[in-house]
């Protein structure tokens, strides 16, 4: 396969979107342990913002020097390999498709002394962090995102690019509501059995319905709730619900409301005849609304504080009377597990998820920093993929994105 000298890669040299470039830099070579890989499509994701806001001070950078040893960003991607070292070539052969689960729980190896303290203590490493990421033209996928089992085969090769992509944060919305558990009795005097995900049968309610919340909107029907209620300040994003959902919702037998927030919180009253929602999942990272949930849930119900808070703000009211006289359960997540990955391509490849519902934009690699302005100030409800060897263009409009579509627009676009 013909591997070119240089490539073209977002790089973070420091604090702020100043310190942000697309830049041409050397194709990595593989030791014997790595393997070089061709990114097929790139997601823009809301967690760099944090990278870029924060620089060495956030946890995964762990106090790398950016201006010496810049980062290459992007924790959603689909690659296909096309180099390997000697020792993991017939595990990874040339032109096999994987997706990777970015967080990589295994200690630092390389670089080590570019870390805070050498990583001393360090047991968790990330792709597009401390190692190299998706928003790139090649990516070096290094012996700790293998050896941590992170490298994940396709359940079908004709997956779309941007679906393969995208898997990895429908997997952090899966992740998220396995995290649920109810405490069930068959009869006052059975044991007890927990369950883990959402009640089926019960009241969900999603706080917010952007890009996550739609994602957990969708991933919810598959435990069958009787009612659910997704509820945020936008009206046009509410009306995304009602359209894409609603006939799925419907078949599966689900009641479905996608409503403000006051009128929402009234039907939620109504539908559970004021006891509450049994699982709670507040996606947007609104300090009020998790002190608020609290108090919307049903005995015996869990709230699942998705939305991460800024540092600083993230000391939270708990009412503990709920807690010890209502038996209700606080938890939350940040990312999953390669289980996770492997759970999110077997449902996209069997059509239980549709991720083309939740695309937004797409355009070439050198559009990247636009994009993450377009996330930072909310100006697209969905997801941004970016196709890092196409010629550049602008980013384009992709509702309701299919495989046909990215075939003729990689085809229109390709490189000469």
């Amino acid at each position: 396969m013909n591997i070119p000298r240089t490539m073209q890669a977002v790089r973070l040299h420091g604090t702020g979107f100043e310190n942000l470039k697309v830049e041409q830099v050397p194709v990595p070579t593989p030791n014997d342990r790595q393997f070089l890989a061709r990114i097929d499509a790139a997601g823009v994701c809301a967690s760099n913002l944090k990278i870029i806001a924060q620089g060495s001070e956030h946890t995964f950078i762990n106090g790398i020097d950016l201006a010496k040893y810049p980062v290459q960003l992007g924790d959603e991607g689909c690659i296909t390999v096309v180099a390997a070292g000697k020792e993991v070539r017939d595990r990874f052969p040339i032109g096999q498709r994987f997706c990777i689960q970015p967080a990589v729980d295994h200690p630092p190896i390389n670089h080590r002394e570019r870390l805070r303290n050498h990583g001393e203590g360090m047991l968790k490493v990330a792709v597009g962090y401390t190692l190299p990421g998706h928003l790139a033209q090649y990516m070096l996928v290094t012996e700790e995102t293998i050896a941590a089992g992170c490298v994940l085969p396709l359940p079908d090769p004709k997956m779309s690019f941007f679906a393969t992509a995208l898997c990895e944060p429908i997997s952090c919305a899966i992740s998220g509501q396995d995290r649920h558990i109810h405490i069930l009795q068959k009869t006052p005097a059975s044991p007890r059995e927990p369950r883990l995900g959402l009640l089926p049968g019960g009241v969900t309610l999603i706080v917010g319905a952007g890009p996550m919340g739609r994602m957990h909107a969708e991933a919810a029907l598959r435990f069958k709730p009787r009612c659910l209620i997704v509820i945020d300040i936008s009206e046009a994003r509410l009306q995304w619900v009602r359209d894409v959902l609603a006939a799925r919702a419907k078949a599966t037998g689900v009641e479905l409301h996608a409503l403000t927030n006051e009128a929402g919180l009234a039907t939620l009253k109504q539908v559970s005849r004021g006891l509450g929602a049994d699982d709670i999942i507040v996606a947007v990272g609104v300090r009020s609304l998790q002190i608020q949930a609290q108090a919307w849930l049903a005995r015996g119900g869990t709230l699942n504080l998705f939305g991460g808070l800024k540092k600083g703000e993230h000391i939270i009211d708990l009412d503990t009377l709920r807690v010890h006289y209502d038996d209700i359960r606080v938890v939350g997540s940040s990312g999953g597990t390669p289980a996770d990955i492997v759970e999110t391509m077997r449902m996209v490849a069997a059509g239980e998820f549709d991720p083309g519902l939740h695309m937004s934009m797409v355009g070439s690699l050198d559009q990247a920093l636009r994009a993450l302005e377009m996330v930072k100030n909310t100006e697209t409800e969905g997801k941004i993929v970016l196709y890092p060897h196409i010629r550049p263009i602008p980013l384009t409009p992709a509702k309701h994105w299919k495989r046909s579509d990215e075939q003729a627009f990689l085809k229109e676009h390709e490189l000469k």
